[in-house]
């Protein structure tokens, strides 16, 4: 019971430290390192952020997301004016293929599908979508495949992982069979979990990434 109370507190915490969330009215439950998020906000940028905020606590080991997006009064628009939106910011990026990315929105809700060829491509996209106001709830969904056929190399990715601070890589084993990676093992939080598969995403020729970290914060 104790331990659950500390971790409550720990990412209300780091929920307030974050700017977009100051004013923001989010409840926090914390079970067996199972993070309960619910309350209302005005924009899915603030949900995500909230989500990313618990996810850097230590001992967080699963989150549940039940944050609703409410615009008010004003701040909602059709789907053709999202849309158009939408289309306008990935636009504005070069870094993104204009031609491999496919949007739908139905509801405010917004799916995003397509193909790139970098993980950092469709990140891009991610960021570029998640800031804009109307938004009730994003999916990317675009598909990562390389320019290359060769195999991925192990080594690389593991050497990534040890120029990253966030990241113990002693526990983290990477296996790869041509241009599938598998990332095996034991970290302390979900956001160290993230970032190890971005890593990997980020080695050319990596078409899967497969994930099955575990997350033990006494593992440190």
């Amino acid at each position: 019971m104790r331990h659950n109370e500390k971790l409550q507190l720990d990412v209300l915490e780091a929920i307030k430290w974050e700017p977009l969330l100051h004013a923001a009215e989010i409840g926090v439950i914390a079970q067996e390192g199972i993070i309960t998020l619910t309350g209302t906000v005005d924009s899915y940028a603030k949900k995500r952020e909230a989500e990313h905020a618990a996810k850097t606590v230590a001992g967080v080991r699963a989150v549940v997301e039940k944050i609703e997006v409410d615009f008010g009064a004003h701040g909602k628009k059709t789907d053709l004016e999202l849309a158009a939106e939408i289309l306008k910011s990935i636009k504005l990026n070069p870094e993104i293929p204009q031609d491999k990315i496919f949007i739908k929105v139905e509801n405010s809700w917004v799916t995003i599908e397509g193909e790139v060829k970098w993980y950092t491509q469709k990140e891009a996209v991610q960021k570029s979508v998640e800031v804009l106001s109307g938004i009730k709830n994003l999916t990317n969904s675009i598909q990562v495949k390389s320019e290359t056929a060769d195999d991925v190399e192990k080594v690389a990715i593991e050497n990534a992982l040890v120029r990253n601070w966030a990241i113990d890589d002693h526990h983290i084993l990477v296996n790869v069979f041509g241009n599938r990676v598998t990332l095996s093992g034991k970290v302390k939080s979900i956001y160290q979990k993230d970032e190890a598969e971005r890593i990997a995403w980020n080695a050319p020729g990596v078409w899967n990434v497969h994930n099955e970290l575990l997350i033990d914060h006494a593992t440190i």
